[in-house]
């Protein structure tokens, strides 16, 4: 179990400093080819380490904690219906192929400047600052079969997604400053408690 925890945290904890602030600004002041990589590059490191990843922990022996009450598996389908609504909307918002970085492997290739892409606050955004975030959390204990590997598994990557939540809202405050600033008074950041504001 030492050894899962260890994997895990280690690639939680790669994946935030490849994406950090310091390591983005190292590469945009080279420019060029390795600024058009460098989002694209980043995914696809990401999932490259991710998978076996995955495939290690669900051949480890695990001990279920039992069969789940019909009451915990209704509360899995409505946490599975959250991730959904969440990830569908992210998608009508965020620009995927920026998110990818295959918009800006494009605009290397055909000599264009790649821009950020800019502050919104529409559809899902109103209600929730980071639906993919919220998402991920929902979608990892709406998963079906808990037992002591999932729980420690789960456990780590819930609390690296409320860390990377809290990491993107430190680098939007200080890029965006009072207009994002303002938006946070308005919108939380993970729970969509305001719908009726």
């Amino acid at each position: 179990m030492l050894l899962l925890m260890s994997l895990w945290l280690g690639w939680c904890t790669l994946h935030s400093l490849l994406i950090s602030t310091c390591v983005k600004r190292w590469f945009d002041h080279r420019g060029g080819l390795w600024l058009g990589l460098y989002r694209l590059g980043y995914v696809c490191f990401s999932l490259c380490t991710l998978l076996p990843l995955l495939w290690f922990t669900a051949t480890l022996p695990q001990q279920p904690f039992g069969v789940p009450p019909s009451w915990l598996r209704g509360v899995q389908w409505m946490l599975l219906l959250y991730a959904l609504l969440l990830f569908v909307g992210g998608l009508r918002v965020y620009d995927l192929q920026t998110f990818l970085g295959l918009r800006q492997w494009r605009d290397y290739r055909t000599g264009h400047t790649s821009f950020p892409p800019g502050f919104r606050k529409t559809g899902i955004l109103r209600y929730v600052r980071h639906p993919w975030y919220s998402g991920g959390i929902a979608l990892l204990w709406s998963l079906p079969a808990l037992t002591d590997v999932t729980l420690v598994t789960r456990s780590i990557l819930s609390a690296y997604l409320i860390v990377g939540a809290l990491l993107e809202e430190r680098k939007l405050r200080k890029s965006l400053g009072e207009p994002y600033l303002s938006y946070c008074r308005e919108v939380p950041m993970l729970l969509p408690w305001k719908f009726g504001r």
